[in-house]
């Protein structure tokens, strides 16, 4: 059996097309959108709905983390638009048609942080299956996917804004990882809370890593405990026990699919 895996894909529908070339079945592990293309500022959803120029301040005060100045600024932008909610969703819209339209069956995917769960009924079609929360069988193999990103402790989602990330408050992150039964390759959109992987080099930044996927990887020792999120970790892939910890790559960049093979 070989599957491809993939994660941050970030709106490159022409990599996602041949991800699963010669595979048997394709994961996805969320954050299909491009919404902030940092590189090309025209593009992505801010860029769509924006331009490039305003989004190049954007980039540059997020960059600077002058929290203030930008929070005053990204709701400048929001307050400028009729309908903020409704033009981000049209966007995300013209997005999926084309990301969903790429995937090959059969492919099993989760939501990331940027993604809008809500939408995926609209375009998960015959053989593209959405799961979060569930397993399946591949081969022999159980599989078990959470998808989003685990708000820390105390922290709820703030939801006044046209864009809502798929981030779970503490509690349903946490049991929905608790409640999945004993897997051999458990898929998360979030890394475990291992310091290696959720530091990522060129950003210089901690992300935030799940310890409830720590507690599941180190009570059942799957084979394998499959994430993305954290573009440039320092270490792509750690051994806990018998589990092969392994950040399936920021696909957007590397249009490299993870290989498994059993």
């Amino acid at each position: 059996m070989r599957v491809h895996v993939v994660s941050d894909v970030h709106g490159n529908v022409e990599a996602l097309k041949r991800a699963g070339d010669g595979a048997d079945a394709l994961v996805v592990l969320g954050d299909l959108i491009d919404f902030v293309d940092y590189h090309d500022h025209g593009n992505g959803i801010l860029g769509r709905v924006f331009g490039a120029e305003k989004v190049a301040k954007f980039a540059e005060l997020r960059r600077s983390r002058r929290g203030p100045e930008f929070g005053a600024y990204i709701r400048s932008l929001w307050e400028s638009l009729s309908d903020p909610a409704a033009t981000v969703d049209d966007a995300v819209r013209e997005q999926y048609s084309e990301l969903f339209g790429a995937m090959t069956a059969p492919t099993y995917a989760i939501a990331g942080n940027v993604d809008a769960p809500h939408l995926w009924p609209e375009f998960a079609g015959e053989g593209i299956h959405h799961l979060d929360g569930e397993t399946i069988d591949l081969d022999g193999l159980t599989f078990g996917f959470v998808g989003g990103v685990r708000l820390p402790d105390g922290v709820a989602l703030r939801r006044h804004s046209a864009w809502v990330p798929y981030l779970r408050v503490a509690e349903e992150y946490d049991a929905a990882i608790a409640a999945l039964p004993q897997v051999d390759v458990l898929c998360t959109h979030q890394p475990p809370a291992v310091p290696e992987l959720t530091y990522d080099v060129v950003a210089r930044n901690e992300e935030a890593g799940a310890a409830s996927v720590l507690e599941r990887i180190n009570a059942d020792q799957p084979r394998w405990s499959l994430f993305g999120h954290v573009h440039q970790p320092l270490s792509r892939r750690v051994r806990i026990g018998r589990t092969e910890c392994v950040n399936v790559g920021h696909f957007k960049r590397t249009e490299q699919p993870y290989v498994l093979r059993w």
